[in-house]
């Protein structure tokens, strides 16, 4: 006897999960089957209660801050769960209700007729190596807020620092000098210091434990064929490896430029072709590591001694690829400032080709366990 195929739509929050169902079918039933604790034994209560009835389980669920707890949990137990892009759903137009009801039956129904994109879901290795680098990202935010509030506290009370470079050791000499009109004004001064000391310290820890954790993940052998590119160091390599995981899961370069959103935008009608500002879709974090590696081809092409390095035991492949983008990019940058382009549209356009070569460079190495 055939099994039923029942689409059921999760709207998941911190405290709840609401639950639709769709049955299989253009006119099979769509119905509220209620609201449940988020909790995995409740869930578990539901699902015993519908596979009893001879059913097939297809869960959906939109991805959000409460993670990917309830799909590892699902496809841990052989069930056919996705998560869905909350940019990506279909919405009705005109439509100005909205509440958790509605939402898991718009997810069964539109589950049900294909017309929902699901996201990337990363390994549990993968996700501790993103949440690594983007622990450290919130360490070098915050140690940037530091030293704008101490150079601001500086400014109030002009004092102005003469060298050349800031935050050397020569700038933190200069620091630990200056002595403040007041004892309040001192103790705030050097609370600021203080700052700066313990950011700096933490975000030099994190970039050792994203060394060490790259060394060990699955995802080492791409890390380490990324940084044979200009720009790409270890930090910018393991955000792209351990956001995308493996680049070639994207059939080709452009549709991995269009997920992270540096195509142009578009808006055509009939003769009248219109292009816009890139669509910024996508994964932001890879986008900014990208942008800012764009900035190192603003020089001529050559082989550094720190390239050089970066570039030990690697294949001959990759570093000639590697090669052909530097030679590329840094022409590209160059003509493209020698028209007029402001240098974040160049440095934008860079970083999309930075994208095509490193899925090449992907493409060299054996596909991650």
């Amino acid at each position: 006897m055939k099994k039923t195929i029942k689409n059921i739509g999760l709207d998941v929050h911190k405290n709840s999960i609401s639950i639709g169902i769709a049955d299989e079918g253009r006119d099979g039933e769509v119905r509220y089957y209620g609201k449940i604790d988020n909790d995995m034994n409740q869930l578990n209560k539901v699902i015993r209660k519908l596979i009893s009835k001879g059913a097939v389980l297809r869960f959906v669920y939109e991805a959000g801050p409460c993670g990917y707890a309830i799909y590892r949990y699902l496809t841990k137990n052989a069930m056919e769960c996705a998560v869905i892009a909350p940019s990506k759903i279909p919405q009705k137009s005109g439509n100005r209700i909205k509440n958790d009801r509605r939402d898991c039956l718009s997810l069964a129904r539109l589950h049900r007729a294909g017309e929902l994109t699901p996201v990337y879901v990363p390994t549990e290795e993968d996700e501790a190596l993103r949440d690594l680098v983007r622990g450290r990202e919130d360490a070098t935010r915050a140690l940037r807020t530091a030293k704008q509030r101490l150079g601001a506290f500086l400014l109030r009370h002009d004092i102005v620092y003469s060298g050349k470079t800031k935050w050397t050791k020569a700038h933190f000499n200069w620091l630990s000098d200056i002595a403040m009109s007041h004892p309040a004004q001192q103790i705030v001064f050097q609370e600021y210091i203080d700052t700066v000391t313990d950011c700096s310290n933490r975000v030099q820890r994190l970039t050792e434990h994203v060394r060490q954790q790259s060394q060990q993940s699955r995802l080492h052998e791409l890390i380490k064929a990324l940084q044979s590119m200009r720009g790409i160091s270890l930090i910018v390599a393991a955000t792209i490896a351990a956001e995308l995981g493996d680049l070639t899961r994207f059939e080709n370069p452009g549709k991995l430029m269009a997920f992270l959103g540096l195509i142009p935008s578009e808006d055509s009608s009939g003769e009248r072709v219109k292009k816009g500002p890139i669509t910024k879709t996508g994964n932001s974090h890879v986008r900014k590591a990208l942008v800012e590696a764009a900035h190192a081809y603003r020089f001529p092409a050559r082989k550094s001694r720190a390239i050089r390095k970066r570039q030990d035991e690697l294949s001959k492949e990759v570093i000639d690829i590697s090669w052909k983008a530097q030679c590329r990019l840094c022409t590209r940058y160059q003509y493209l400032t020698a028209k007029g382009k402001k240098s974040n549209v160049a440095k934008t356009a860079i970083a999309r080709e930075i994208v095509g070569f490193a899925w090449a460079i992907a493409k060299t190495l054996p596909r991650a366990a």
